[in-house]
């Protein structure tokens, strides 16, 4: 790669890795980059982490060492590690022909890597906030050109994680806020307690079964907390009813859906998608739900996936005007009402998610 290609490469990056949603969607193209322009065969990005006191693992392309990119050493780098000592010190890249033998990066020849280059990701502050690595199954002397494409995508990832980790410190900010307040409203009923985080945690994962990507699994979440904010309004005479809604009461009970829409969406930081939770989750398959009649496809996915996981912890929880479901009844309700109130597709992969690990059809369990 000459310089005019390599300048060509780094804008490119750069346009699309500012455009990126957050840090990982940014730092995928980047690092195969390295992979794609160097002897690299595989990179990765670690990131502090306060709670690991280590360097944890953020981001990999291409191919793993021998032992995989999830074994301890690799998933987190410990803080005393020489290599991470010696990229502070020397505040710059770090390139290793052969790490057999070597004192700072010995300890990866046995992992299958043997050839190897590392930057420093520094804050404002100079401290070493992440570590950007390439790597070679065989040992290879880095080129002065390969030296330069790693050396420009650093500085790229530099600019990138000082924006985007701000921008993960807010999200995070407001993930904890939205959890907060879906909490402080089912602290009203007491027979409620813990649905919130067992229906947003099983959500999740059905989500990640069917493919969402992470800032549409951060809006199901963010959804998930704040399906029912429009029920703030309702007195307790309607929330906490233990006999049947007379018609005027179920109405105030439905009204709830476009009453959590209109409040959610004073909230300058809730998408869409977060808006479509909450005001499609009683919508039906078969057009027979509140509070648009929506049916089929024309109900966002999300909402979709809440409602089947939504229905299924309720039927699994003891309510004041009825038992707690067994588990298995309220999975074979749920399969009973494949294609009439959820989705099919929806059905099969929870049917799926919940096979993984039946532990979790359990309501103790669900509540973690």
């Amino acid at each position: 790669m000459n310089s005019d290609e390599l300048h060509h490469v780094t804008l490119e990056l750069l346009q699309v890795a500012l455009q990126a949603p957050d840090l990982d969607t940014a730092l995928l193209p980047v690092l195969g980059a390295l992979v794609q322009h160097t002897a690299a065969v595989g990179a990765g990005y670690f990131q502090w982490s306060d709670e690991a006191l280590a360097h944890a693992l953020r981001c990999w392309v291409g191919q793993c060492p021998l032992q995989g990119c999830q074994t301890p050493f690799l998933r987190d780098i410990p803080a005393h590690l020489p290599l991470l000592e010696a990229l502070r010190r020397e505040a710059g890249p770090l390139d290793f022909v052969d790490t057999l033998g070597d004192p700072v990066v010995g300890q990866l020849g046995d992992l299958g890597v043997r050839a190897l280059f590392a930057a420093p990701v520094q804050d404002a502050g100079g401290a070493l906030v992440g570590v950007l690595v390439a790597y070679s199954p065989a040992p290879h002397g880095w080129t002065a050109q390969e030296r330069l494409v790693i050396g420009g995508v650093s500085g790229l990832v530099t600019v990138l994680t000082a924006r985007l980790q701000l921008r993960d410190r807010e999200l995070a900010a407001h993930e904890g806020a939205l959890r907060a307040l879906g909490l402080s409203l089912e602290a009203r009923d007491a027979e409620a307690q813990g649905h919130i985080d067992r229906v947003t945690r099983l959500a999740e994962r059905l989500g990640m079964r069917l493919g969402l990507r992470d800032a549409e699994l951060r809006d199901l979440r963010w959804g998930a907390y704040l399906h029912d904010l429009g029920k703030i309004g309702l007195p307790d005479e309607i929330l906490l009813c233990d006999g049947p809604l007379t018609s005027d009461m179920r109405q105030r009970m439905q009204g709830h859906v476009r009453e959590g829409v209109r409040l959610a969406g004073q909230l300058p930081f809730v998408r869409q998608t977060v808006l479509d939770v909450i005001g499609a989750h009683h919508e039906r398959w078969d057009g027979g739900g509140y509070p648009a009649g929506l049916r089929r496809e024309a109900i966002p996915l999300p909402a979709r996936i809440f409602s089947a996981c939504d229905v299924f912890d309720a039927l699994i929880s003891a309510r004041r005007y009825k038992p707690a479901w067994a588990p298995e009844e309220a999975l074979g309700y749920i399969r009973q009402a494949s294609g009439e109130h959820f989705d099919p597709q929806v059905v099969t992969a929870l049917i799926d998610v919940l096979a993984e690990r039946p532990e979790e059809l359990g309501r103790t369990e669900l509540q973690g």
